[in-house]
């Protein structure tokens, strides 16, 4: 049975393959508000969420989901993340530092 690696390895001697887009752009169109970055755990988290389009791999992770399908729909072999911002440093911008292993990690989960 090959591996993950020796299957990718065996794609790209025959083909270019395709990598996914914008994340942040695909997020927009769904058009979400402050309630909605925040989902019921962090509805009294006391600073503001919107933006943080990392923390939506926890707080809405079907919205993710989607996304990536749409772009394998969509033609792409490949599909990064959601974790642009997934660092301590870009998540103390909401106070959600502590969070980013666990935006890492359920980023990681939902893409695969």
């Amino acid at each position: 049975m090959k591996t993950n690696l020796e299957i990718l390895n065996k794609l790209l001697r025959e083909r270019i393959l395709v990598i996914d887009g914008a994340m942040g752009t695909m997020i927009q169109r769904y058009k979400l508000s402050e309630k909605d970055f925040r989902g019921e755990r962090f509805k009294d988290h006391p600073y503001d969420l919107k933006g943080n389009n990392d923390l939506l791999s926890i707080t809405q992770p079907k919205i993710i989901k989607a996304i990536h399908r749409a772009y394998f729909e969509a033609g792409a072999d490949i599909v990064e993340t959601n974790t642009f911002n997934g660092t301590p440093i870009s998540q103390a911008d909401y106070h959600t530092e502590h969070l980013a292993y666990e935006i890492n990690l359920q980023s990681a989960k939902i893409a695969k």
